[in-house]
């Protein structure tokens, strides 16, 4: 055991009861299985969330998957887009998204009886513009793989070395990261994106972001597959035309993570971090 697992293992033992937050992704997956392991079944709360954000497909291979791990599940509904700042797409819209989401995972924590409120956060997610590490600290949930010391490659070593089946499962983040900032956001817009990056991935393309600006869906993926992309454009073009998109383009820079904090100034970045 390397010294970031005995840490992490440490950090669990801390707690006699946790609530997860469960989004399907690797870390929340890691999170959940190191906590049954340390604190026991019965002691382990999995909370799925469904909203507008996130596919029906990841939501219910969450769901499927924290029952297959043979966790104790429970599910909410969040409704993002009934708070201004997140449907207006504000700078700091993602803090107020956050907020939303761990109010929600304190409220069944309480409900329940859980000592803390646990989710996925690592050591990678402090080196970008992440609002919602503020709405985690305010609500007082706990980030134990960031606690241990853990970056993504850590991650996946240890998912793997547990037996994980989605130790390499490509990161996904909110649909909202497609638009570009002040944009009022509506659920046919964020289904269009959903639809067509959901296309896109049975097209050959795992790592896929459908940048949307009005009618314009401009294409992320790495650089690698853009010549393959290419190849396959007039029936690409044709596909997200029927989902609602007037014009389709191909980003020749390839796909970055967090393409839309770029727009973001260093004032606004200090201001809502």
């Amino acid at each position: 055991m390397t010294t970031k697992q005995q840490k992490l293992v440490k950090t669990l033992q801390g707690f006699k009861s946790a609530v997860v937050g469960f989004s399907g992704g690797i870390d929340s997956t890691l999170v959940l299985n190191m906590a049954i392991t340390v604190l026991g079944r019965d002691n382990v709360l999995a909370v799925v969330a469904n909203s507008e954000f996130f596919s029906d497909d990841e939501f219910t291979a969450a769901v499927k998957l924290a029952n297959e791990m043979g966790a104790q599940v429970e599910t909410t509904d969040l409704d993002y887009l009934s708070e201004p700042h997140v449907k207006h797409n504000t700078a700091d819209s993602w803090y107020y998204a956050k907020q939303l989401f761990y109010n929600r995972l304190v409220e069944l924590q309480q409900q329940h009886g859980y000592e803390v409120v646990l989710d996925g956060m690592i050591m990678d997610d402090e080196n970008d513009y992440r609002p919602g590490m503020r709405a985690r600290d305010e609500a007082g949930a706990k980030s134990p793989l960031e606690l241990a010391g853990f970056y993504k490659a850590d991650v996946r070593d240890l998912a793997q070395a547990n037996g994980l089946k989605n130790w390499s499962k490509v990161p996904s983040c909110s649909i909202a990261s497609r638009f570009p900032y002040d944009t009022v956001l509506t659920p046919a817009m964020l289904t269009r994106v959903l639809r067509a990056e959901k296309y896109l991935r049975a097209q050959g393309f795992p790592i896929v972001r459908v940048r949307s600006t009005d009618q314009t869906a401009r294409i992320e993926v790495p650089s690698e597959d853009i010549a393959n992309l290419i190849s396959k454009r007039d029936s690409i073009n044709n596909q997200l035309k029927v989902y609602g998109f007037d014009f389709v383009s191909i980003d020749l820079g390839g796909f970055v993570s967090g393409h839309m904090n770029s727009q973001l100034s260093a004032a606004q970045i200090a201001q809502f971090a």
